[in-house]
């Protein structure tokens, strides 16, 4: 049981860092077609909310039990579910995905897949992975508080966002 949550911890953060290397092409690849950035000085927060995250998770996980309970089944399928939807968002806006706010002054908004159900859904798939992904590993701490400081940050993010699409 330990090692399959171990092994599916690493997966997780294995998929993470490859998100952020997609990101990091994407906005090389958005800057060179004339990307304008904003929302930087609020970005670093992302880095230790998420950063916290994991360790967070980690430090719980390793004074828990360790045990499989009922949750984790039901959780797990969620969780299978999120990451459907993730990569939905990521492959709906194409060379467009960020994990910071670029704007590409000569396009329009993205109006497909999960984008034309409701504006902001990588955020809502956050948000609940940061509740699945907790209970999955017993980290019932972690799983109340990181959603709380995502809500939090996302006062700040979504209206920036919304900002730089008006724009």
């Amino acid at each position: 049981m330990e090692r399959i949550l171990v092994v599916l911890y690493l997966l997780i953060i294995i998929q993470r860092l490859g998100e952020l290397w997609l990101a990091k092409s994407n906005f090389n690849w958005m800057m060179s077609k004339g990307g304008k950035e904003t929302g930087e000085e609020h970005y670093f927060l992302f880095i230790v909310l998420h950063s916290l995250f994991f360790i967070s998770l980690a430090v719980e996980f390793f004074f828990s039990t360790r045990q499989f309970t009922s949750l984790f089944v039901p959780f797990f399928i969620m969780f299978l579910i999120l990451q459907v939807l993730r990569v939905w968002c990521i492959t709906s806006l194409g060379r467009r995905w960020n994990t910071r706010i670029i704007v590409l002054p000569s396009e329009k908004p993205v109006s497909k897949g999960p984008y034309r159900l409701i504006k902001h859904p990588n955020y809502l798939i956050v948000f609940l992975e940061l509740v699945v992904i907790p209970i999955m590993f017993q980290a019932y701490m972690t799983a109340v508080i990181f959603p709380v400081f995502h809500l939090a940050l996302m006062t700040i993010r979504i209206p920036a966002e919304n900002q730089a699409l008006r724009e």
